[in-house]
């Protein structure tokens, strides 16, 4: 490894055996030894399916991971995202040492402390002041060093009170706050973070960011990030790797590491709608499809608040129509069916001389917090008396990831309400 890479990964791949045997059977194990012995390959390395839940697999193995390869520079911020089930979380334990790798080679330098589930590495019977020293002490560290941090530790974390108690009587968010505390003032030289701060309050979830910041930043050590929170990612990270079925299939910065891996996400939802029967109207026009683009005009179903979309309806004509007299409707709700937001073509001026087989609804910013929402939507005449022509409710699901819409280095909230675009101001600004 170069002087300055703290962390290098070649060919790992991490093979499991599917069904109740969790390993191998006496049969398999057998000729896995006789091929080593004869100094021939594991022969059920040659076998084994890739990483997809979905699908029903044709062998008895599966590769949680294959063949991933990467290198990490001191003082780097690598974000790590995918779906569920990408393979994400069983890199971070190999590169823990939770578990070993099937195949391939992972070189470091200094210590890794990892926070990879609610209270890794806590003894539930011990207290908090105990696990923080135990913890130390697995990290390498003298019970002097310790003692040095312990205050801020505790501090950190907002477990005062409770920190003479025994840590099974802390509810997880607790947990999450020790043990982020011990994982980070311990100055490890490796920090290895998995999705578990999402189980911290937002509170807790901006110092916990913060503190990562000022470790990169301030002290020049590496940390590796895994999150679904992709504003995080982008707002934190330096580099990212996406993961998909168990392979790395891009890596590069973290910006356009999230723009990939949102723009992969594209619209797997997008239904023929002239195979839906819930639709009211005459049928003179017919919605056949909805899809949302992003500024570069992919298909997504996933953005970050505040980013540019375009909703693009699809439709064919069954009659001739004026096209002057036509009304487009696009109607924003989030997942408990409240009203969020509603445009209509005929509010913003816009009268259609001749359109083709689809029309776009752009919105600058969408300015959505994070949560999830659907779009329902109607074309009508508006001609004296207004008439629907077609009308379909929930036609297209998308997911708004929270982001720094102001620009303030802050995550806004996950309420799954609209953002006006507003500043708040005192009476002597």
């Amino acid at each position: 490894m170069s002087s300055n890479t703290i962390l290098k990964v070649e060919n790992i791949g991490k093979q499991y055996r599917l069904g109740l045997v969790g390993t191998g059977t006496i049969s398999h194990d057998l000729n896995r030894f006789w091929n080593r012995i004869r100094g021939k390959e594991d022969p059920y390395l040659k076998v084994g399916d890739s990483n997809n839940r979905s699908e029903k697999g044709k062998s008895e193995y599966v590769w949680a991971l294959k063949d991933v390869s990467f290198k990490v520079n001191k003082g780097e911020v690598l974000g790590i995202i995918g779906k569920n089930g990408a393979g994400k979380s069983t890199l971070l334990k190999i590169l823990s040492r939770v578990t070993s790798p099937t195949t391939g080679l992972i070189k470091t330098k200094g210590r890794i402390a990892s926070l990879l589930e609610v209270g890794t590495g806590f003894h539930p019977e011990m207290t908090g002041r105990e696990n923080i020293y135990l913890n130390g002490a697995i990290l390498g560290m003298s019970k002097s060093e310790i003692n040095k941090k312990i205050d801020e530790i505790i501090d950190f974390s907002g477990c005062l009170k409770y920190i003479d108690t025994p840590v099974k009587r802390y509810s997880s968010g607790m947990r999450v706050r020790l043990a982020f505390a011990v994982a980070a003032f311990l100055e490890p030289d490796i920090l290895v973070v998995d999705e578990v701060l999402a189980v911290g309050d937002a509170e807790f979830q901006k110092k916990a960011i913060g503190k990562m910041q000022d470790i990169s930043n301030s002290d020049g050590r590496t940390v590796l990030f895994v999150s679904h929170n992709m504003a995080a990612v982008k707002n934190l990270c330096t580099r990212g790797i996406v993961l998909e079925s168990g392979k790395s299939i891009f890596d590069g910065r973290s910006e356009d590491a999230v723009k990939y891996y949102l723009n992969r996400q594209n619209s797997l939802n997008v239904l023929n709608l002239l195979e839906r029967k819930d639709r009211k109207g005459t049928g003179e026009i017919m919605f056949s499809k909805v899809e949302m683009l992003n500024s570069e005009d992919n298909s997504v179903i996933e953005l970050i608040s505040g980013e540019y979309a375009k909703f693009r309806l699809h439709f064919i004509f069954n009659k001739k129509v004026n096209h002057n007299d036509l009304v487009f409707g696009v109607v924003i709700y989030d997942h408990s069916e409240n009203k969020i937001a509603d445009f209509y073509s005929d509010e913003m001026g816009i009268k259609f001389s001749n359109i083709g087989y689809y029309v776009d609804l752009e919105i600058p910013e969408l300015m959505l917090r994070g949560g999830s929402y659907y779009v329902s939507i109607a074309v009508q005449t508006n001609i004296r008396v207004v008439q629907q022509l077609d009308v379909m409710h929930r036609v297209f699901n998308f997911k708004i990831f929270p982001g720094d819409y102001w620009k303030a280095g802050k995550i806004n909230r996950a309420t799954n309400v609209a953002l006006l675009n507003g500043k708040f101001k005192n009476e002597y600004s």
